[in-house]
């Protein structure tokens, strides 16, 4: 392993970490002497990473750090690019545009060995069920996840009848033949998934729900058995 790609994996293995973590962990994580962890806690110091802590109290990296070039393993560029060129295909184009974009910026950090598997990479997306055209932008939707806010649907069933519903959207599923909001429905107290092409039309309300997406997430999880099923 070059010495880089240690760097990287060590900072990997602290970003797995919230809370402080012993140099005896990390070096067990990441396959070095504890010596050899010292030292490269001191040279990702010295690269700008805002490492705090010490030996024989535990090490913690504050977010936002880089490590320049960016490296990846073969296996790591192929999942990269299979997931990309699956956004670019099946997802909106807001997001597929956001996915190339990304893809790209990631190519440019690259050192030129890696950027050549990237470029060359011979995993390709087949053609997929035609996704349903969806009335509402997908945008919206999650905006009002990622601002866990509310919003107010006009939503169509299966038999074509519309109801207005006031949701808590904390994820949204992609599907061949569908995408689909999850939230919790305030008209039927519950969680109700929710074909976004049966969405007549969405707005998002100022007021932001009362629990964390993630918790909403959890408790979805849990009940999934139960509540699993399509309004």
């Amino acid at each position: 392993m070059s010495r880089s790609e240690r760097l990287f994996d060590l900072l990997h293995a602290m970003r797995r970490h919230r809370r402080p973590v012993s140099g005896k962990i990390l070096a067990e994580e990441v396959g070095v002497s504890i010596r050899t962890l010292y030292r490269d806690i001191a040279s990702l110091q010295a690269m700008g990473a805002a490492i705090e802590g010490e030996a024989g109290v535990g090490y913690v990296l504050k977010p936002g750090f880089l490590l320049p070039p960016l490296m990846f393993t073969p296996d790591e560029i192929e999942a990269l690019v299979l997931g990309s060129r699956w956004v670019a295909n099946r997802a909106d184009d807001r997001l597929g545009d956001a996915a190339r974009s990304a893809l790209t910026r990631i190519a440019a950090v690259l050192p030129a060995d890696l950027r050549d598997e990237l470029d060359g990479s011979t995993l390709l997306i087949g053609p997929g069920a035609m996704v349903p055209v969806d009335a509402v932008d997908p945008a919206l939707l999650r905006k009002a996840i990622r601002t866990e806010r509310k919003l107010l649907l006009h939503y169509r069933d299966g038999a074509g009848s519309v109801s207005e519903r006031i949701v808590w959207p904390f994820a949204l599923a992609f599907f061949d033949a569908a995408r689909v909001l999850l939230g919790w429905c305030e008209l039927r107290k519950g969680f109700r998934h929710f074909r976004t092409d049966r969405i007549a039309s969405a707005t998002l309300i100022e007021a932001r729900y009362p629990k964390r997406r993630q918790i909403l997430m959890k408790q979805w999880r849990e009940a999934e058995g139960i509540t699993k099923r399509l309004d």
